[in-house]
């Protein structure tokens, strides 16, 4: 166990970094960041912060030498840094474990994963050239979308193929990607949930999943009947992953409601946007409680405290806008510190409770 006082170093610079080190430091804990120089906001809130290339190998040491332990605020940390930064101390105190971020980082490989535990996900096949792709298409059928295998996130890194002649449109293929059919489905939720380091889970109420241009516009509490019929076996399926993976900290599963029960969208090994709403709708929040998990603490309360809850990011535009929404009753503004409002980047979210 992390006794308070210790130093959590957090992998990452954005909103959530920033939350973590919020949270850890309500429960004692120095946070410090590591991020390419950029439009960082965890910086303002951390007790030291590197700002440094992710193959700074002498940066990546000092910022090592400073942590007790070590975790992540995204899915995309290169590996390379990952291992200078695990090599640097003792092997046990990276939080989640390496094999996570393997599997999360390749689309291909993500889905193997999660079929080998039993799982559902959309149809699909390995693309690497525009032959493989018009065969894919040809065999699975359209409409579908076209998705690189590593990175993109918010609907970057995917293109939607209505029919065969959209190919004829695709810029040419400049790195491995996958080939999936839509998945016709009623709803879009997420199981939630934080494993300690003495294997114990817990489970977050599943939100109800909105989205505008491939970005999450809003979680809700409750998420309605057709996806509470279905959170049983989607939180089967997400705690064998994470029995899997030896996972400590909170993990998050995307799930399409269809017809014939959950199929699995896609996992990030981190806490999740979908997840904000627990910072005032339930007992312990998704960051304090991935908090306490890769610290070695006693996993908080997971329930949710009110009747319903409403999250809703806030996306581009000038935020000074949304400050009138602190006169409404049980309402939550949470804005990021970032400098640059531009379309498509997350300034902030609201969150609405009905008690």
């Amino acid at each position: 166990m992390l006794k308070p006082g210790g130093t959590i170093g957090i992998l990452g610079g954005g909103q959530l970094g920033r939350m973590l080190a919020m949270s850890a430091a309500q429960l004692g804990y120095r946070c410090i960041g590591y991020a390419p120089e950029g439009d960082i906001v965890a910086d303002q809130v951390s007790n030291d912060f590197f700002a440094n290339k992710w193959d700074h190998t002498a940066a990546l040491a000092a910022f090592a030498a400073q942590c007790d332990v070590v975790t992540w605020e995204f899915e995309n940390v290169p590996l390379g840094a990952v291992d200078a930064v695990a090599g640097s101390g003792p092997t046990d105190r990276l939080f989640p474990p390496r094999r996570a971020l393997e599997v999360a980082q390749d689309r291909l490989i993500e889905k193997r994963f999660v079929e080998e535990l039993g799982g559902r996900t959309a149809p699909y096949l390995p693309v690497d050239s525009r032959a493989d792709l018009e065969a894919a298409a040809q065999r699975i059928g359209t409409p579908g979308i076209l998705k690189t295998r590593r990175e993109g996130y918010d609907g970057k890194g995917q293109w939607r193929i209505a029919s065969e002649r959209d190919l004829e449109a695709l810029p040419a293929i400049a790195q491995p990607a996958i080939y999936e059919g839509l998945v016709r489905f009623e709803a879009e939720f997420s199981v939630i949930l934080v494993r300690g380091r003495d294997g114990e889970v817990r489970f977050w109420d599943s939100p109800r999943n909105e989205h505008r241009d491939g970005i999450l516009g809003r979680s809700l509490v409750p998420a309605g009947e057709r996806i509470e019929s279905q959170v049983e076996a989607a939180r089967e399926l997400a705690g064998k992953v994470a029995d899997k993976l030896g996972y400590v900290g909170v993990l998050t599963l995307e799930f399409f409601a269809t017809s014939d029960g959950p199929v699995v969208n896609e996992m990030a090994p981190r806490v999740h946007n979908s997840g904000h709403w627990t910072i005032e709708g339930a007992a312990t929040s998704q960051f304090e409680n991935h908090i306490r998990a890769v610290a070695g603490l006693p996993l908080g309360d997971t329930r949710t405290v009110a009747r319903a809850v409403e999250m809703t990011n806030l996306i581009g535009g000038d935020v000074a806008q949304v400050l009138g929404l602190l006169g409404e009753p049980d309402t939550h503004l949470h804005l990021y510190g970032k400098k640059q409002a531009r379309a498509g980047r997350k300034m902030g979210h609201v969150t609405r409770l009905t008690r």
